[in-house]
């Protein structure tokens, strides 16, 4: 007569122990790599090129920023309507806080994770130390403006954050 033997289960072992840990923790490991490779490749956490001559040359830096203070002059900017198009509007103050008219006016209008979408812009003066810059369609979100205002040897860098649209 055959004998009939029962199936044993298996055991747990301490190699099996070892290779779940390991299939596990590399699993773990893939993904960190994988999602820190795309993070670097998207954007590599430079805010502007050069950034290490840019702080050799801090301190002629600090002497501009000096001087801008010393001249009192004043930005303030906003995105605006205009035409049913949107705009950046800079207005410019000097120190007593009077219209500031017939500067020459340069900017960049930068979104903070994608410099693919970032655009130069071109004031014009329209009066009342009012400077205003036609954007073509503006995705929604927070904006960095970058400018820069001259009039005869005076110049004024200023920055601001701007959302679009626009609250009211």
């Amino acid at each position: 007569m055959t004998e009939v033997r029962a199936k044993q289960p298996s055991e747990i072992r301490g190699w099996h122990v070892l290779a779940a840990l390991l299939a596990g923790f590399g699993v773990v490991i893939a993904v960190n790599v994988a999602f820190a490779v795309i993070a670097v490749s998207t954007f590599p956490g430079e805010d502007v090129r050069r950034s290490y001559l840019q702080g050799i040359q801090y301190n002629e830096t600090l002497v501009a920023r000096r001087a801008q203070a010393a001249l009192g002059w004043a930005a303030s900017a906003q995105l605006v309507v205009v035409d049913s198009q949107s705009a950046v509007e800079v207005t410019l103050r000097d120190r007593e806080g009077r219209p500031l008219e017939g500067a020459s006016l340069r900017g960049d209008l930068q979104w903070p994770t994608d410099a693919a979408r970032d655009r130069a812009l071109a004031f014009e003066g329209v009066g009342g130390g009012r400077y205003l810059a036609r954007t073509n369609q503006l995705q929604p979100g927070r904006w960095r403006l970058r400018g820069r205002a001259e009039r005869g040897e005076s110049a004024l860098d200023f920055e601001a954050e701007l959302t679009w649209p626009t609250q009211r």
